[in-house]
């Protein structure tokens, strides 16, 4: 037995449509970058301090860098090749320990 809708049925689709577009419109809002609108390229996140020949040597090199306060990651891109990445606001205290490192 259908559920009887009265006569403003052709009423539901439309007013659905309008409520999910109301809520896409509240979460686009609510969950936007209170940054200047344009999204972060990845390439600003993350800048390299160090590409080394084994990946023992950049775990080697975080373990340092991790001991003086600065966060780090590895990136792999090739054989043979790691690479070392920091935050920009780290980068200065990062180079100068990587030069100080002696595991290359």
């Amino acid at each position: 037995m259908p559920i009887d809708a009265g006569s403003l049925h052709f009423l539901v689709g439309p007013g659905i449509a309008l409520v999910i577009g109301l809520l896409v419109l509240f979460l686009r809002w609510a969950f936007a970058s209170e940054g200047s609108g344009k999204p972060v390229r990845r390439e600003e996140l993350l800048t390299p301090v160090a590409t080394l020949t084994r990946r023992e040597s950049a775990l080697a090199l975080r373990a340092v860098l991790s001991d003086a306060g600065i966060r780090s990651t590895i990136r792999e891109p090739a054989a043979h090749r790691a690479d070392v990445l920091v935050f920009p606001e780290d980068l200065d205290r990062a180079r100068a320990l990587a030069l100080s490192f002696g595991g290359r």
